[in-house]
């Protein structure tokens, strides 16, 4: 588990940012792209190299619209050194310097991850197995390997350990710095998320699991939701919840925090927690107090 910063060295910041992101397939580039997505970047997935000098024009000419792009160049473009320079040289020509994120992994780990998924190789069309394509695929991509700015190994790392490792290495300028908030359902009988910066506990509200027909459904169902959301109580308590995060988002922001994690816990994780965790989140969203992101932890388990 490993993070190197190297490559393009400091660079001068500006706006708009965008990031290339690029690495062996199965090394968390889908993950890492939806992160991204997470915080307000526009994904452009292996864009032809032919299209590269009209993406960067774009990107210079209407920088309100695209003030944070990631692109992705690997192995699917067939020649991703030539992609990878043509998209650096379009950008950069227009004063505009990309943040370049290469995502790895040991062989054994691809090996694994394709054997699980089965998912086939972007290579697969060539003669060889799947180490054999993994091999082929680390000569392709060596160059942007050579030349990027945060080479991540996911290895070993879990999913919000690569969100902390990826939002931690973005290059924005300091006044496009923001705060994303993720908020995580839990059941307390699971234990408290160590991640947690603040817990709020929902126990107190009237449990859906005793009710038969709304037991086998979760916070995500309309009735589950519906049944949580209407309490006089739980209307009250999103009331609070959400102006008191709004209240302190932006402190947390001043102070430089990239990130704060807020746990509604129950006593299963499956009904009321998840449906407050969805309403608060769908609130902060509207009032674009920050970016945020939701995490389901015991839905994950079954």
């Amino acid at each position: 588990m490993s993070e190197t910063q190297q490559g393009h060295g400091s660079r001068a910041r500006s706006q708009p940012h965008v990031a290339i992101i690029s690495g062996l397939s199965g090394a968390g580039k889908t993950a890492a792209s939806k992160l991204l997505e997470d915080v307000g970047y526009r994904v452009i997935d292996n864009l032809p190299a032919e299209l590269l000098r009209h993406l960067a024009q774009l990107v210079a000419r209407e920088t309100g619209e695209f003030e944070r792009v990631a692109l992705v160049l690997d192995a699917r473009t067939g020649n991703p050194a030539l992609a990878y320079r043509e998209a650096v040289r379009a950008l950069e020509t227009r004063n505009i310097a990309p943040q370049v994120f290469f995502l790895e992994a040991r062989d054994d780990v691809l090996i694994r991850r394709f054997s699980e998924t089965r998912h086939r190789h972007p290579l697969t069309s060539a003669q060889g197995g799947v180490a054999e394509f993994i091999e082929r695929e680390r000569d392709l991509l060596s160059e942007i390997r050579s030349e990027a700015d945060v080479i991540i190994d996911t290895s070993e790392l879990s999913g919000r350990q690569l969100r902390e490792r990826l939002y931690s290495a973005l290059d924005l300028p300091e006044d496009g710095q923001t705060l994303g908030v993720a908020l995580i359902s839990f059941g307390y009988k699971h234990g408290i998320p160590l991640e947690a910066d603040m817990v709020f506990d929902v126990r107190f509200m009237e449990n859906p699991f005793y009710i038969d027909r709304l037991r086998p459904q979760t916070g995500l169902d309309s009735e589950v939701r519906d049944f949580v959301l209407t309490k006089p109580i739980t209307q009250r308590f999103v009331d609070d919840v959400t102006q008191f995060l709004e209240l302190v988002i932006p402190g947390f922001r001043d102070e430089g925090r990239a990130r704060l994690t807020v746990g509604f816990g129950c006593t299963g994780g499956q009904h009321r927690s998840v449906a407050i965790a969805e309403e608060v989140a769908r609130r902060l969203r509207d009032s674009a107090a920050a970016p945020v992101t939701i995490w389901h932890r015991e839905l994950e388990r079954t």
